[in-house]
């Protein structure tokens, strides 16, 4: 054989041996993004999800359980014949870092592959248009050491924030200063801690979650609302996918003007839906109003220590004064959902949020507003619910984007 055509044989191998680790890599992908979805199989309904043979998947298992991340479980349940065994990821290896950043407040999660927090920590940081690389870096070394988890046993790290989020290059616009110019914080982590970072808006956090474990969990359309402390977001499910946009901004209907004369808000426009449904500005007016002469339950308490508890607990007795204005925030939002319900047709909607804590007093007059404003046959099956999941769905929808992440990226 000539020197050429060896090299186009081995040439050819090559070509041949990169096509089959590929096709390797994408069944282990489908395998482990089942099993993390759905629960434990045997190897016989794990060979029908992939459509491959029996023997394959056996060596695939076999694989990924020595790369740690499937053990098997124990016998499968069957009525005749022998018991196959069962296969399920590793709780025990492979861990994750979920890290929920507010403007208020931060918390840091560890989870395992079976979605069980094993630790959780306030991280004495928040969400600020200035530097935070270096201290956010020197918090997470220090919430790994109090967990006694080391930073080998991350498999990835993922972060919620608020703001304008560009999910490919990890760029915050709303708080560009976080980072150096141009640079990202999941790319300065990663460099920092060699650990595969991963941004994403709070919200769209909040979704996945929601869709994964949650309400809209076998649902393709939903809108998930949160109205928290200072400020609103809304991520958008379509067809059974969290939506992004051109740049990753879709579904900011928080800066829809509603009140023309209103409050300047802090993106330079007026009035916006932002202004007047956050829970400090519900806060701030009830201590306005109050200060007017206005009469409340809530005149009874020192003034500077009203929160949200103070006013569902005024509301439950009958407050008219609270009542009133949870009334009112929920108009406003209901008519801003109402344009996004005949844009989307969704069949739920889903509010999040410290807000959420007011149950039907925010949810019926959003749900009233709706049904002032939308069509008949579009409000037809729609639901406005308040989450079951509350917090934890951020922290699962974190989970859930990191172990995608990972597996799209690294099969093991």
């Amino acid at each position: 054989m000539s020197d050429l055509s060896k090299s186009i044989s081995e040439g050819e191998l090559v070509e041949k041996e990169s096509i089959v680790d590929l096709k390797k890599s994408k069944l282990k992908r489908k395998l482990l993004q089942q099993l993390y979805n759905q629960g434990n199989f045997t190897i016989s309904h794990l060979s029908k999800h992939v459509h491959t043979s029996v023997p394959s998947v056996t060596t695939l298992i076999e694989e990924l359980i020595h790369e740690k991340w499937i053990v098997e479980v124990g016998p499968a349940e069957v009525q005749l014949g022998r018991k196959p065994a069962l296969y399920g990821l590793n709780a025990r290896e492979r861990y994750f870092l979920a890290l929920d950043m507010t403007t208020y407040s931060s918390k840091a999660y560890i989870l395992n592959l079976h979605n069980e927090v094993i630790f959780s920590q306030a991280i004495p940081l928040v969400i600020e248009n200035k530097a935070m690389v270096e201290s956010l870096t020197k918090e997470i070394r220090a919430f790994l050491q109090a967990s006694s988890i080391k930073i080998q046993e991350l498999e990835a790290i993922s972060i919620s924030m608020p703001g304008l989020i560009n999910p490919k290059t990890g760029i915050n616009y709303t708080y560009p200063s976080i980072c150096a110019q141009g640079k990202s914080l999941p790319e300065e982590l990663k460099k920092l801690l060699h650990v595969k970072t991963y941004v994403i808006h709070d919200t769209k956090a909040i979704t996945l979650g929601e869709h994964h474990f949650g309400l809209a969990q076998n649902i393709q359309h939903a809108i998930t609302v949160n109205m928290d402390w200072n400020g609103v977001g809304f991520g958008l499910l379509v067809n059974g996918q969290v939506v992004l946009g051109e740049s990753g901004f879709a579904g900011e209907l928080a800066h829809i003007q509603v009140k023309p004369q209103g409050e300047l808000c802090y993106c330079g426009k007026v009035g916006c839906l932002d202004t007047v449904t956050k829970a400090s500005y519900l806060i701030k007016r009830i201590k306005e109003l109050i200060k007017e002469g206005h009469v409340s339950l809530l005149t009874k308490e020192n003034l500077e220590k009203i929160d949200i508890e103070m006013v569902v607990q005024a509301a439950n007795q009958g407050d008219e004064l609270a009542i009133d204005l949870l009334q009112d925030m929920g108009h406003e939002m209901g008519k801003v959902l109402a344009i996004a319900v005949h844009l989307l047709n969704p069949k739920s909607i889903i509010i999040h949020g410290v807000l959420a804590n007011l149950g039907d007093f925010i949810r019926d007059p959003i749900e009233q507003a709706i049904h002032e404003n939308c069509l008949a046959d579009y409000k037809e099956n729609l639901q406005v619910e308040i989450s079951k999941l509350g917090a934890s769905a951020k922290i699962l929808g974190l989970q859930a984007y990191a172990i995608h992440k990972t597996l799209s990226e690294n099969a093991g």
